[in-house]
């Protein structure tokens, strides 16, 4: 079956260039041109991945993110023509799975999307259980869900990623570089820092304290782990 892409960008020129592309690999593509357009579609639609553009009209492409984090946890690729790693950061602060810079390469911006589309499609092993529970938290594998205390929490892809990955290996401390090629990849271009952002945004959402986590710990100078008794 075919993906199913959207692509949101005011610059008619850039959306129609990345179409024209995306759809001579087998993808169909739905364009939108501002932001409150491109979140009434995610809302009505089911994407396989969403390339958001950050300066849009109506919405910047952080508010469409940050809303789009309320109810959904669909790939999203943050399109920037600055360099500044602070807006780069932010983009990932506000749920994006992954960002790139303008002037881009097509073939670039193919690769990343197939790689977070493959991650996601991943199939697990039969003989993996199809619940993950631990203390209070519960993981439904197969639906990417996650529960702590009998409450569901939204998490995005990578951020699912990461938890998935701590809770299977309990008190396994994993630095930030050995963590930024497991969950992004060798090639990704990003620094340890995106680590910390999506550490401190996963507990934000499933910590009670997130200044005193009970799940996710820091070893100092080593990296992070899951903590199990």
């Amino acid at each position: 079956m075919a993906k199913k892409i959207l692509v949101v960008d005011d610059e008619k020129l850039i959306v129609k260039g990345l179409k024209f592309s995306l759809e001579q690999d087998d993808m169909e593509v739905e364009c939108a041109y501002d932001g409150d357009t491109a979140l009434n579609m995610i809302r009505e639609n089911e994407y396989d991945l969403v390339l958001l553009d950050v300066m849009l009209p109506q919405m910047t492409g952080f508010e469409v993110c940050r809303a789009v984090r309320e109810f959904s946890d669909v790939p999203v690729i943050m399109l920037t023509a600055k360099s500044e790693d602070m807006d780069k950061i932010l983009g990932l602060d506000y749920g994006a799975d992954d960002y790139i810079t303008k002037p881009f390469n097509i073939l670039e911006v193919k690769a990343r999307m197939k790689a977070i589309m493959r991650r996601r499609k991943s199939i697990k092993k039969e003989a993996e259980p199809s619940v993950t529970e631990s203390g209070d938290l519960r993981l439904f594998p197969d639906s990417r869900r996650v529960f702590v205390k009998g409450r569901e929490i939204n998490l995005t892809v990578r951020e699912y990623e990461l938890l998935e990955l701590l809770v299977s290996n309990p008190n396994r401390i994993y630095s930030r570089d050995s963590l930024l090629k497991l969950i992004w990849g060798s090639d990704y271009p990003g620094d340890a820092r995106t680590v910390d952002v999506h550490v401190r945004r996963l507990r934000e959402k499933i910590e009670e304290n997130p200044s005193d986590p009970e799940y996710v710990l820091t070893r100092w100078g080593a990296g992070y782990y899951y903590a199990q008794a």
